[in-house]
């Protein structure tokens, strides 16, 4: 479990923010634990601004919502750049699905923390191909802090790092759920894109 570093510096020069990326597949509980965070800041008393890009509208057109329906409020927004002009004055900056923002969420991620926030950004780490997705090879790259979840295989059981496509839609973003995914192990998925193939 992830347990929070220090808030409080030492020196004034100390005080800096820092940005923790959650990465894994589909089902792996990325938005539990961004919403687990941030009502942890919540009970600390510090003032929090949360963002989602405007396309995830599977649950709710603005609240974050996990698979589990753990939801907590957000703002929609259609461009990563939005988010530093609606962050304003705030502690604690919580971003969902990352993965679907422009290359842009990288500068704004970094400019957030060198303002001294804490940005806690959650993303799949891979898209159905098992390729990096979108700019979240970047926010991992320049990310203190790293958090990879795993889900469990709906085939063998066993950990789970993939997200397993089960339509024959090619386009890299398509929003689904189980009924479109399946979260699955190396061997179980690299079984089924094999058999995608024949």
């Amino acid at each position: 479990m992830f347990i929070e570093p220090n808030l409080r510096p030492k020196h004034e020069y100390d005080h800096t923010g820092w940005i923790e990326v959650i990465s894994g597949c589909m089902f792996s509980g990325k938005t539990e634990e961004l919403i687990r965070r941030l009502n942890r800041a919540i009970i600390a008393r510090q003032k929090i601004e949360i963002f989602k890009p405007v396309l995830d509208k599977r649950y709710h057109h603005e609240n974050i919502v996990s698979h589990n329906e753990t939801s907590i409020r957000s703002t929609a927004v259609n461009f990563a750049h939005d988010i530093i002009l609606l962050a304003g004055n705030c502690d604690v900056v919580g971003i969902d699905e990352a993965q679907f923002f422009d290359s842009a969420i990288v500068e704004v991620c970094n400019t957030l923390a060198n303002q001294g926030k804490r940005v806690i950004v959650a993303g799949l780490d891979m898209d159905f191909e098992g390729k990096p997705f979108g700019p979240m090879p970047y926010l991992l790259a320049v990310a203190e802090y790293v958090t990879k979840v795993h889900a469990i295989c709906a085939r063998t059981g066993g950990l789970a790092s993939f997200s397993y496509r089960l339509t024959g839609d090619d386009r890299q973003v398509m929003l689904g759920e189980k009924s479109e995914y399946e979260a699955r192990s190396r061997k179980a998925f690299m079984d089924g894109m094999k058999k995608r193939l024949k």
